[in-house]
């Protein structure tokens, strides 16, 4: 359904991407990860015919996604990464003036309820009174209530509280049943590994991996912060085969891959005085996978 084949697209000031290559098949869901400025928004501007690649090739169902764009534009939703509205709108206008450039198909108002309903948006409210997160709600519904095939969704959760990124979570996993592609760019792993089959990871421009997510997930580590009682526990984790960074005193970070069996036991045989599992920032993982 989507394939890029040796995509390069580089801006004047030297950024941008190079050779990336990969495949989504109909009917499934393709991450897209990576740190700011990594190249994402560029790929997916290539894919919606906003830019001329320097060289390569991307295609939508076959259409050429720069020679073709309009025939592509007809199989495809997509939610930009920035959003910008009409702000003297109410949210149900905008609604209903995306609708009308859409034959204002009886269909899309249904469409349209449903996601309304599910991220509890009030489209009686003014765009411009709108916080970030009820602007993210306008977006995504948006896109989905169009029902087209393909989703290109450029960081859809950026905005949204906890909750609502749940929802959304099971928005998409609806899509997904109804057999629609998508391609999806995001920080987060988590949402990433709850709907895509496959993953990519981008850095600096250059496409370093593509996973299935069984692979990503057996790459995974966990960080922890230890505290121990007396110097004694503390030799007693040096002695360990466990992976420790001391901090300072008797605290220690230990990172550890797959199950966890291995640092109960060790941390059976002294006493502990603190735990707390550390949250691990993008940049860090993707070095740790990679290494």
């Amino acid at each position: 359904m989507i394939e890029v084949k040796e995509l390069t697209k580089v801006y004047r000031e030297g950024r941008g991407i190079w050779n990336i290559s990969f495949q989504v098949d109909q009917g499934t869901a393709f991450g897209f990860l990576g740190p700011n400025g990594a190249g994402k928004t560029t790929t997916i501007c290539l894919l919606m015919g906003f830019l001329r690649p320097d060289s390569g090739l991307v295609t939508i169902n076959g259409f050429d996604c720069w020679k073709e764009k309009t025939e592509v534009k007809k199989i495809v939703c997509y939610l930009p990464g920035e959003l910008h509205f009409m702000e003297n709108l109410t949210g149900l206008d905008f609604l209903d003036l995306i609708a009308g450039m859409h034959s204002d198909c009886l269909q899309i108002k249904k469409n349209r309820d449903h996601f309304v309903r599910s991220l509890d948006l009030d489209l009686k409210i003014p765009i411009r009174k709108m916080s970030k997160g009820m602007k993210q709600k306008l977006g995504i519904i948006s896109a989905l209530m169009l029902d087209a095939s393909v989703l290109i969704l450029d960081e859809p959760t950026s905005g949204l509280d906890p909750l609502m990124q749940k929802v959304f979570i099971d928005l998409i996993l609806e899509e997904k049943k109804k057999g629609k592609t998508l391609f999806m760019s995001s920080h987060q792993f988590a949402e990433i590994e709850r709907t895509c089959e496959q993953v990519g990871i981008i850095r600096e421009g250059n496409l370093l991996a593509v996973q299935s997510i069984s692979q990503l997930r057996e790459a995974e580590y966990q960080t922890f912060e230890i505290e121990v009682e007396s110097e004694e526990d503390a030799e007693l984790l040096k002695q360990s085969q466990l992976e420790l960074t001391p901090i300072q005193g008797r605290c220690f970070v230990i990172r550890i891959a797959g199950e966890l069996d291995r640092l109960w036991l060790v941390l059976a045989q002294v006493r502990v005085k603190g735990f707390k599992q550390r949250s691990l920032e993008l940049e860090e993982a993707f070095m740790d996978f990679f290494r």
